[in-house]
């Protein structure tokens, strides 16, 4: 089963396919083309076959320049169908840890990608507490689990990668399962301070969108107060299933929670034209920070771009 990082690349890999495939019918090939710009009368119907066929750019699918609202020019497209294997499969592979991707024409190797990964699996967090005894992590317990609440900036705990939404599974091999929030930081008050073990899962209860701006530079949702409110018919919100009432935690990996909205909207127009949103059902955001001052989420949370 072939996996992509959004719908349009899949849909722009099976039109580079078609192309790239010497025996595709010209009826086939139509069909794998834009509907919005196929005729109904068999008579235009041969007429468009035609015109494809034959068109002054010598491609199979001129229109591709404006699919889906995407600004694929004619000489992206050739370098899209250049970087194809000449497999049957026709796909570009990307590979990143953790991620296999049968294709990305569009989405490429973008680094907002790999920053937002959510990977599969537990990893091992060493940490040490600086000179005031303090490794920057509050924890929030929820439904028998231990979660990241808050990850201060320039912290052990950020620097050793933890996130918010992330599950603590152990600490110093001790289960943290039907622990309390305020078990969780007496364990790791009472640890060693040169040596703190932590197993974690990565965000458990949230889930990575990758979208592509349009010619505008619209991506398709509203939101309020980093909640989506509403999602434009077919953008590219709407094709991969971007969905309301979710809270953005991250945009290309990096953490925007107690951002203002004018400050998220900074960073989504100043990244590329992809860009991977992290989300999680409000009603669990909420729960999540539940008692915990918007003051400090402004002033500690980590708001760095992560390395990848």
């Amino acid at each position: 089963m072939s996996l992509y990082p959004s719908l349009e690349d899949m849909k722009v890999d099976k039109f580079i396919q078609a192309q790239n495939t010497p025996t595709a019918s010209p009826s086939k090939a139509l069909a794998l083309s834009d509907p919005a710009h196929c005729l109904s009368t068999p008579a235009h119907h041969e007429s468009k076959v035609e015109e494809i066929g034959t068109g002054t750019s010598g491609g199979l699918y001129p229109e591709l320049s404006e699919f889906m609202g995407l600004n694929l020019s004619t000489d992206a497209l050739q370098t899209l169908s250049t970087t194809v294997p000449e497999q049957s499969s026709g796909a570009l592979s990307v590979h990143s840890s953790g991620m296999n991707w049968a294709a990305a024409p569009i989405t490429g190797g973008d680094l907002g990608v790999k920053r937002a990964e959510i990977r599969q699996g537990v990893r091992e967090v060493v940490l040490c507490k600086d000179m005031d005894g303090k490794i920057g992590l509050r924890l929030k317990a929820i439904d028998n689990g231990v979660f990241v609440q808050l990850v201060q900036a320039n912290t052990a705990a950020s620097l050793g990668g933890l996130r918010f939404g992330d599950q603590i599974l152990q600490i110093n091999g001790e289960s943290c399962a039907g622990w309390t929030s305020d078990r969780a930081h007496k364990a790791l008050k009472n640890a060693n301070p040169e040596r703190i073990t932590i197993a974690v899962r990565d965000r458990p209860l949230e889930r990575t969108v990758t979208l592509h701006k349009d010619m505008s530079g619209q991506l398709g949702f509203i939101f309020k107060k980093g909640r989506i409110t509403s999602i434009v018919k077919d953008s590219s919100a709407a094709r991969n299933g971007l969905l309301t009432d979710q809270q953005i935690c991250e945009i290309n990996g990096q953490n925007v929670i107690g951002l203002k909205d004018s400050q998220v909207l900074d960073i989504l127009n100043c990244s590329g034209r992809v860009v991977t949103v992290t989300v999680m059902p409000v009603v669990i955001f909420e729960h999540m920070m539940k008692r915990m001052c918007s003051s400090i989420v402004k002033s500690l949370m980590d708001h760095s771009i992560p390395e990848v």
